[in-house]
């Protein structure tokens, strides 16, 4: 069991409160894609950045798998999604204010697959 705070309120939450709660959030964020997607947003914060620049810049992301998630995370109120007309249309895309709140939780993955990935190195040597 832990604390959990909402609204500033404090409570101990149960361990299947905790279990259903690693659900929903891997419901959310789950698959090989969507935190890479959020980190990669998170990253260009300022930039313009469309969907053709996604695709060719994420490594191994199909259009149809990248229109998929990116319908998710909007779905689920982490990316904003906004067209511009200009000669023709662009659709541009950034990490809501709601979805940096997902952050922290990136920065902890990358510092972890980076110290995993040297622990597996030095166990091969």
């Amino acid at each position: 069991m832990s604390n959990m705070a909402i609204n500033d309120k404090v409570r101990e939450t149960t361990c299947s409160e905790e279990l259903m709660a690693i659900r929903d959030s891997l419901d959310i964020l789950g698959g090989k894609w969507k935190l890479m997607i959020l980190r990669y947003l998170s990253n260009r914060q300022g930039q313009d950045i469309h969907f053709k620049k996604m695709q060719r810049e994420i490594s191994g992301i199909s259009a149809k798998m990248l229109s998929k998630e990116l319908k998710d995370l909007e779905r689920n109120l982490l990316i904003t999604r906004s067209v511009q007309d200009q000669h023709l249309i662009m659709v541009y895309y950034a990490v809501t204010e709601y979805g940096k709140s997902v952050l922290p939780l990136t920065e902890n993955l990358v510092e972890w697959g980076l110290y995993h990935r040297e622990k597996i190195k030095a166990e091969m040597k």
